[in-house]
């Protein structure tokens, strides 16, 4: 009888102590991990939801940029990040089900990972230099196919979404345009301005503000049709390339092993900051879309689904990591 009640004793002061912690948490700064350099869709859909996440969770949300590698160098990290709700990754197919397609031998997977929630959702754009005597998908691949490998095209790196969307783009087009990859979309973009690459697949934060100043062309937008999020350029079918489409989203996540109750915390305050208006009409002005999840456990069932497009994509565009 006693060991039956001090049993019960220690089940109730566990259950109380998890609730306290829940209530507690957070109780220091939370780092919202970038696996881009700054300046690219990431990095500007974590500052755009961080600000306001950190006021509804009372504590500052410190952006770090870990850039490299297609940004498994910051999955790995915050896959092996102590799981107590203070590292939390912002993600995108690339470094979820891409990398891992393209290198077995990565050092994690998402089984290494807790989802917590869709965050955002858009088409890339096509933008090209404005020298670059290109004025729509049309005459940029039949440029391409007057010269083959002459023109290069820059991208957020390795096995990135901006990567795989180029190589289904010239796998359909048959066309053969060089690979530049650069450690974030700001980078890659930056190259092209310069004119040291004349294309680019980029996410629309990156290229957008660039475009509107007459800094770059933009040529459409990779969806099939045209989208209200970018209503000027046209979708690839009437852009003159039928059959491609081509989204990507992010997400965030934490370390597998998060306790549920934080996991939660951070879906609500998340899926909160999302509804803002001030969020919202923020990531539309750079073409993006919040986009969230209905709980933790639906996230994890689409990225499921999610996975089989890109792996599938890695192997029939036989991309190679450089």
């Amino acid at each position: 009888m006693t060991q039956t009640l001090t049993r019960i004793v220690a089940l109730v002061l566990a259950g109380a102590c998890a609730q306290a912690t829940a209530q507690a948490y957070p109780a220091k700064p939370i780092r919202l991990v970038v696996g881009f350099a700054p300046g690219g869709a990431a990095d500007y859909v974590a500052r755009t939801i961080g600000e306001t996440l950190g006021r509804k969770l009372g504590q500052t949300i410190l952006i770090e940029n870990r850039a490299g590698a297609g940004s498994s160098i910051a999955a790995d990290y915050v896959a092996k990040a102590a799981p107590d709700g203070y590292t939390v990754l912002i993600a995108s197919p690339s470094s979820i089900s891409v990398n891992p397609a393209l290198n077995p031998k990565i050092g994690y997977s998402l089984r290494d990972l807790a989802p917590i929630t869709k965050v955002s959702s858009s088409p890339l754009v096509v933008a090209v230099h404005p020298g670059a005597g290109v004025g729509s998908i049309r005459e940029l691949i039949a440029a391409a196919k007057k010269a083959p490998g002459r023109l290069n095209y820059a991208t957020s790196g390795n096995g990135s979404a901006p990567h795989l969307a180029a190589v289904l783009f010239t796998q359909l087009a048959g066309i053969d345009m060089v690979h530049v990859p650069f450690k974030g979309g700001g980078p890659a973009v930056q190259s092209v301005l310069a004119g040291d690459t004349q294309v680019t697949f980029a996410t629309p934060p990156s290229v957008l503000p660039l475009v509107q100043a007459g800094r770059l062309r933009a040529l459409a937008v990779t969806s099939r049709l045209r989208t209200p999020l970018v209503p000027d350029l046209p979708g690839m079918e009437e852009a003159g390339l039928a059959g491609y489409e081509m989204s990507f989203w992010y997400g965030f996540f934490v370390p597998a092993g998060t306790r549920p109750e934080i996991i939660k915390k951070l879906f609500d305050v998340t899926l909160s900051a999302l509804q803002q208006p001030e969020v919202r009409q923020a990531l539309a002005r750079e073409g993006t879309e919040a986009a969230s999840s209905r709980s933790p456990e639906e996230f994890a069932a689409f990225l499921a689904e999610d996975a089989k497009f890109w792996v599938r994509l890695v192997k029939e565009s036989g991309a190679k990591l450089d």
